[in-house]
């Protein structure tokens, strides 16, 4: 109980201003499964689920204590779409791993997206902002159209990894290089600059999993007929 209310309750002064404890810690852990998804590692996913509970707290101000005046709640609902998509990851990447679908020990073959679903990541990109900006609007979330193009995108983006498309890293830019100055403003520190440390790990991400893709589609190609043989 003594750690679980340090947790909550403990803070750091930074640049002058009070940042909660917990909020390093849980960008912490989105960092640490940022790099274990660059690896594609299956870890990647529990990790970021213990680093969605706790900035789901920290962005909800109006129910747990916090020294920042403002609630983003498309930042707090965007933990909570985290936390279920990242279950469907976790199961994704380690139906893969049991069904040897990858040929070293990733979770997942990186590979672009095909038109049609690129198509289907745009309008779900466009349908999503569009729907959650009024609702984070009345909800008097600050900043509400930033607040909806980040928790779209990063839906999308989370989506996208857990499919294995290389192009998750570019969304992930995308949503960092609206989140920074979102963050700055409502006096999230330790959040902004965790989304500057995550707009240049997605540039090397996003390199890395390009060459990857280049490597594994062809080795995945050649030990698909083994595995068919294998099941049937």
């Amino acid at each position: 109980m003594g750690t679980a209310h340090w947790l909550l309750d403990a803070q750091v002064t930074i640049a002058g201003s009070p940042v909660l404890v917990r909020e390093i810690v849980g960008n912490v852990f989105g960092l640490a499964s940022a790099l274990f998804g660059l690896r594609r590692l299956v870890w990647a996913w529990p990790v970021g689920m213990v680093g969605n509970l706790l900035l789901l707290t920290v962005f909800l101000g109006g129910a747990f204590a916090t020294p920042q005046a403002h609630d983003l709640y498309g930042q707090a609902g965007r933990q909570v779409f985290f936390f279920a998509v990242s279950v469907y990851g976790w199961w994704r990447w380690s139906r893969s791993r049991r069904l040897g679908e990858v040929p070293d020990q990733g979770g997942v073959v990186p590979r672009w997206a095909t038109g049609r679903e690129r198509v289907g990541l745009l309008v779900a990109l466009a349908v999503l902002t569009a729907a959650a900006y009024p609702a984070l609007a009345a909800l008097g979330s600050w900043g509400p159209l930033a607040d909806a193009w980040i928790l779209a995108g990063s839906l999308l983006a989370t989506y996208g990894m857990a499919r294995g498309f290389v192009e998750f890293w570019l969304i992930w830019i995308a949503v960092d290089a609206v989140g920074v100055p979102l963050l700055l403003n409502g006096g999230f520190y330790p959040s902004a600059a965790m989304y500057l440390v995550y707009g240049a790990f997605c540039v090397w991400g996003f390199v890395s999993w390009w060459r990857t893709s280049r490597v594994l589609r062809p080795a995945r190609r050649r030990i698909a007929p083994t595995y068919t043989e294998a099941v049937a």
